[in-house]
């Protein structure tokens, strides 16, 4: 890649994350897509746990990894402390992989 094509990337980068504020001015988003932009960390966060989760290869596979997310989920429903509910994955991911 020459210097040309990164500085023309970070140009472009560098445009489109300053294209926001310019368009929107001082304006307030409407309230129902600011309760959609409050909700997308948390979509984001799920489907990128999912995905790195139950897909090996770009295929759907249920192996260790989901029972120790799912592990995981039911320490942190139950208010687990974080410290908890990651060592419940570890320990429980750990022990499939042993036993199978």
């Amino acid at each position: 890649m020459t210097w040309a094509a990164v500085l023309a990337l970070a140009a472009g980068t560098y445009a489109m994350k300053a294209a926001g504020p310019v368009v929107l001015g001082g304006r307030a988003l409407p309230a129902s897509l600011t309760r959609v932009t409050d909700l997308l960390p948390a979509a984001l966060l799920a489907a990128l746990v999912a995905v790195q989760t139950l897909t090996a290869d770009g295929r759907w596979s249920l192996d260790a990894r989901a029972v120790g997310v799912a592990a995981a989920i039911a320490v942190a429903w139950r208010r687990g402390s974080f410290l908890a509910v990651v060592a419940t994955a570890v320990a429980v991911t750990a022990a499939v992989r042993l036993v199978g």
